[in-house]
């Protein structure tokens, strides 16, 4: 059995990133009443650090910092010391993640704050050398005793700061951005696209999934072939570059680079549930067979490495195994040529094991360059040929990957990351018609419902060894209900429909400010926070007000509740005018403007073949539809509209609907004019 010099009160977490620091030196306690307590009754600051178990440079601090006995010692003697996972509280994340933008104008992880006893923070930063990082804190300490009416005015100050910034930026004139409007915003922020290489300008480049969500409605909507060419671009980049796992599947985080080339190799639930959604659209509008790969292999690799015998998906997998960043997924030529013989210079030329792939120290990075066709024919093979050769590589090479040390895995199972991965399977299903996507999703669901939801109705945020702890965040409940949605879209099962009804019910009840028209991201009567803070701004994961907002308007139609649709339209209103001015933050807000400016359709279809129609109907890319289908008139929309026996398709808008046709095509010219 494996003994340890220290062993802190991290040791009782089930977060992985909280237990690779239960054996630090550092007398590191999780987040809660009782650290909060023992620093105000020995009135001693508080040092909170924040990260994540993918982040290296997390590692990195770890490794040089918090195993110093040196530094534990100062950090012990000095502060109560609290280690927080970003994942399990992004409230606590969100609230210190401020101050030190406020405090640095930058942020990150680690993310390291220190505060005073009842949490408001005095000072912070990201990643520190150990020189610095002791330094910092013998002069805050030092600081502290002092001038201790100096500190506690700083942090009043701060709070104040802070408590503007988790606010609402309530525009200065309430109004919904029209279609004019939006047309101006998006051609604004043309100017910070990379026409060449897709993505923003710059490096590095983030995917940012939301975003092409709306660019690609928008061009599609709009006949935008300039936005349409930039999406394509992008999602091209992409998908034959080092970001995407050439071999097994799914995208690393981010690229470090301005050409999508050598990834920072984490690899997050969150991006890849997205992605599947982004891709599985992109094939419904463009029919390439590049996209459809791509959908199979991610869904691949989350069914292999990320899902649970539960059928919870995990967190995330580190960058780093065996102790360097990327070892696991990179290749020495040597090693490619002895596996593959004679087939290893037309796999080198096919995966760029050449000065394009070349990363350092002898190893390369696999990313493709061109298409399956134009590659073909250059080499003189058929298509086919081309096909059945990359399948052999790719079996082979995984087999022998898998005989590597894998990556760390972060086996905490998050309700919000869960419900993208629903989305974006449905998405898949939709797409491609594999059954197998939905009743995967479908698994992942009941899941959820299952484990990470009370008898009460409410949601936890995280599950871990058969226990779900940590009331769910307006995320969890956001992103759920949008999966429930969607899952009623192509099952018809209204029990979806009901749960999505409840779930917003809930949310209007614990996060509901009627006041400012808005939600709160934490629970009402949450008393380990100094504030209670407001996520309106779409990142790599849309806002939770956003994604609510739309919610509300797509369960005002189903259900027939003009009351969501009305809050949906007061909440745009709000971030209207700082949509306009960054677009890039506001997306999601951009895609429920331009379903309240632009037609949008409910489609309605009853009878005995209500279910194969509406799949025909979904394999087209049709992101301005809802859909309704069944053969009992339990919902809104299907009332008066059941003819037994008879399948009948009814097109409407606000709730008028056209005359009833009675096959996918006459339906699909109705919606699309062809």
């Amino acid at each position: 059995m494996e003994t340890h010099r220290h062993t802190n009160e991290l040791i009782h977490e089930t977060s992985p990133y909280l237990l690779q620091h239960a054996h630090n030196p550092v007398n590191w306690m999780p987040w809660g009443e009782e650290a909060l307590q023992q620093a105000k009754a020995e009135n001693k600051l508080l040092l909170i650090s924040i990260g994540y178990a993918a982040c290296h440079w997390c590692h990195v601090m770890e490794h040089e910092s918090f195993e110093d006995e040196l530094v534990a010692e100062i950090m012990n003697r000095n502060f109560v010391c609290i280690k927080v996972d970003r994942e399990e509280r992004p409230d606590v994340d969100q609230i210190y993640m401020t101050a030190v933008q406020l405090m640095t104008e930058r942020g990150g992880w680690p993310l390291n704050a220190v505060a005073l006893p009842d949490g408001r923070p005095i000072w912070g930063g990201t990643y520190f050398p150990k020189e610095s990082w002791v330094n910092a804190l013998q002069q805050l300490a030092g600081y502290h005793r002092q001038h201790p009416d100096k500190t506690t005015e700083y942090a009043q100050r701060l709070m104040h700061g802070i408590e503007q910034s988790v606010l609402l930026p309530i525009s200065r004139e309430n109004r919904k951005p029209g279609l004019e409007e939006i047309k101006m915003v998006v051609r604004s922020w043309q100017t910070d696209f990379d026409w060449e290489e897709g993505g923003s300008q710059g490096a590095p480049k983030f995917m940012m999934p939301g975003n092409l969500l709306f660019l690609l409605r928008w061009a599609h909507q709009q006949e935008d072939g300039r936005v349409e060419a930039f999406v394509e671009t992008t999602l091209n980049k992409m998908a034959m570059g080092g970001i995407y796992d050439q071999l097994g599947g799914g995208f690393a985080r981010y690229s470090t680079d301005t050409v999508w080339r050598v990834p920072h190799f984490e690899k997050m639930l969150y991006d890849n549930g997205q992605l599947l959604s982004l891709y599985s659209r992109a094939f419904q509008k463009f029919q390439y067979p590049l996209y459809r790969e791509l959908v199979g292999e991610t869904i691949g690799w989350l069914k292999r490495e990320m899902l649970s015998p539960e059928n919870g998906f995990y967190s995330s997998l580190d960058a780093d195994s065996e102790g360097e960043e990327g070892k696991f997924y990179v290749w020495q030529k040597a090693d490619l040529q002895k596996l593959l013989c004679k087939d290893s210079d037309l796999f080198a030329a096919y995966f760029n094991v050449n000065s394009t792939g070349y990363w350092e120290d002898g190893n390369y990075i696999l990313l493709r360059r061109k298409s399956d066709a134009a590659f073909a024919e250059q080499h003189d093979l058929s298509l086919n040929q081309l096909k059945d050769k990359v399948k052999q590589w790719k079996t082979k090479l995984l087999a022998v990957r898998e005989e590597r040390e894998h990556p760390a895995l972060d086996d905490k199972i998050l309700t919000s990351w869960n419900a993208l991965v629903i989305t974006g399977l449905t998405d898949a299903y939709k797409a491609l018609g594999e059954p197998e996507y939905l009743e995967l999703a479908t698994k992942n669901a009941d899941f959820v419902t299952k484990k990470l939801m009370s008898e009460s109705g409410t949601l936890h945020h995280s599950y871990k060894n058969g226990s779900s702890k940590v009331d769910g965040f307006l995320e969890d409940y956001a992103l759920f209900i949008q999966a429930l949605v969607a899952l009623f879209e192509v099952t018809a099962d209204a029990a979806f429909l009901q749960r999505a009804e409840q779930l917003t019910e809930t949310t209007f009840k614990q996060f509901f400010d009627p006041g400012k028209g808005i939600f709160y991201f934490s629970p009402a009567g949450k008393t380990d926070l100094i504030t209670r803070s407001v996520e309106v701004y779409d990142n790599v994961i849309p806002s939770s007000n956003s994604v609510m907002a739309n919610n509300l308007f797509q369960l005002g139609h189903l259900l027939g509740k003009p009351g969501y649709l009305e809050v949906a339209e007061k909440m745009l209103e709000k971030v209207g005018e700082s949509a306009a001015q960054f677009p890039s933050g506001h997306s999601n807000w951009l895609n429920l403007a331009l379903s309240f400016s632009d037609d949008q359709f409910e489609v309605a279809i009853t009878g005995p073949e209500a279910i194969r129609f509406g799949r025909e109907l979904q394999t087209n890319y049709m992101p301005n539809c809802l859909f309704c289908m069944g053969e009992t008139e339990n919902l809104p929309l299907l009332k008066n509209r059941v003819n037994k026996g008879k399948t009948q398709i009814y097109v409407c808008q606000n709730q008028a609907c056209q005359l009833p046709v009675e096959t996918p095509g006459q339906a699909l010219k109705l919606i699309c004019g062809k």
